[in-house]
């Protein structure tokens, strides 16, 4: 049995302090002790302000540090964002002036170390910080996810795979939703976070994980022992079925979750959450899939009119699937595999998902022989 408890928050710190207090106290059992090494993950994606809900909360990160800090423990924050340098989102973020008179170590993840995570993967590179921790607080963004439909917990410690690791993790397992998803959870089950506190107090929705998601009011901060009973219970809050959320539906067969998800407290029940589009990446004969995927399948589509010209879609896809054309950047859909890191780290919000005309028809030939 996991317990996930919910409490009714805002980002006002003298009521939000004590929640992540008792949060914390509710599923700590007594791990953090004098003198342990605590490392305090906040979802740090690219240099983004608040008000974006793109980043874990100011004052979510500072009650953590606190908490750890009166335990006589050393609370270290760290990440590896997707792009921007750690400095600069530490700044933008809020978190840097958050942290201010605080004795807390802010420290980028930069070297890594080989785990066995087991088949199909074997050796990955983690975090080598993230890895000898005496204690990882793990503290997710509520956020939607064009690739993953939301990521939550379990999501939040693909962070600890350094720099570019990450796409070229995204890259060696393709299209494939379920490879990556399976990898994800490899990799929580290898971190294991003890403490886990979701910052749902001003969610995103839509077109998320970066700015074309649309920030949205819940109210909610929610914490666990256990990140995937974290994600099963804010799912059911958000009406959504979790095994909808491939993460989800691999930690239960890799036994992460092991019994029933109780949820305590304040659980508002939201019936509109705006979930992006979760369109497949590849059907048919296999030997048809590079042309399926050029123009049929749902696809990034970029604005030249937002687009700044900053490349930085162009330096971090994995797939090697956009060019720096004269006038504007190009993307070859055939190479494309459809990881959305471009949506991602666009710091203009220039590029979007998008369907073909081929493809809008072909969904509607389907879904009117599936309603004959």
């Amino acid at each position: 049995m996991h317990k996930v408890f919910f409490r009714k928050a805002a980002y006002d710190y003298e009521t939000l302090r004590p929640i992540v207090f008792e949060l914390i106290d509710s599923v700590n059992s007594g791990t953090i002790k004098n003198n342990s090494r605590v490392i305090i993950k906040p979802n740090l994606l690219s240099p983004a302000p608040p008000k974006s809900a793109m980043l874990t909360h100011p004052m979510i990160v500072r009650a953590s540090a606190e908490y750890v800090l009166q335990k006589g423990a050393v609370p270290i924050i760290s990440d590896s964002p997707a792009v921007g340098s750690f400095d600069k989102i530490m700044q933008v973020s809020g978190i840097k002036d958050a942290l201010k008179g605080l004795d807390v170590v802010c420290k980028e993840f930069k070297t890594s170390k080989t785990f066995d995570v087991g088949e199909p993967f074997r050796n990955i590179e983690i975090s080598e910080d993230a890895l000898d921790a005496d204690v990882i607080i793990n503290l997710p963004k509520l956020k939607t996810h064009v690739q993953m439909l939301m990521t939550l917990g379990v999501k939040n410690l693909y962070g600890c795979v350094v720099g570019l690791r990450k796409p070229e993790w995204h890259f060696r397992t393709g299209v494939n939703r379920e490879m990556f998803a399976q990898l994800i959870v490899k990799i929580f089950k290898a971190l294991k976070p003890q403490i886990n506190i979701l910052d749902g107090i001003l969610a995103m929705e839509g077109q998320g994980p970066g700015k074309r998601g649309t920030p949205r009011e819940l109210g909610i901060i929610a914490a666990s022992d256990n990140a995937a009973a974290l994600d099963i219970a804010v799912c059911r809050m958000l009406n959504i079925d979790p095994d909808l959320m491939l993460t989800n539906r691999f930690a239960q067969e890799m036994g992460m979750v092991d019994g029933e998800v109780l949820m305590e407290g304040y659980v508002p029940g939201v019936n509109d959450f705006k979930l992006p589009d979760m369109i497949p990446l590849v059907f048919g004969p296999k030997f048809l899939h590079g042309f399926m995927r050029g123009h049929f399948v749902q696809r990034p589509v970029i604005d030249d009119n937002a687009c700044k010209g900053c490349v930085e879609c162009l330096k971090y896809c994995p797939a090697g699937a956009i060019s720096d054309g004269k006038k504007k950047l190009k993307f070859d859909y055939e190479k494309c595999i459809r990881c959305y890191c471009c949506i991602e780290v666009c710091p203009h919000a220039a590029i979007s998902t998008g369907e073909t005309f081929l493809g809008k028809g072909l969904r509607k030939v389907l879904k009117n022989r599936l309603l004959r």
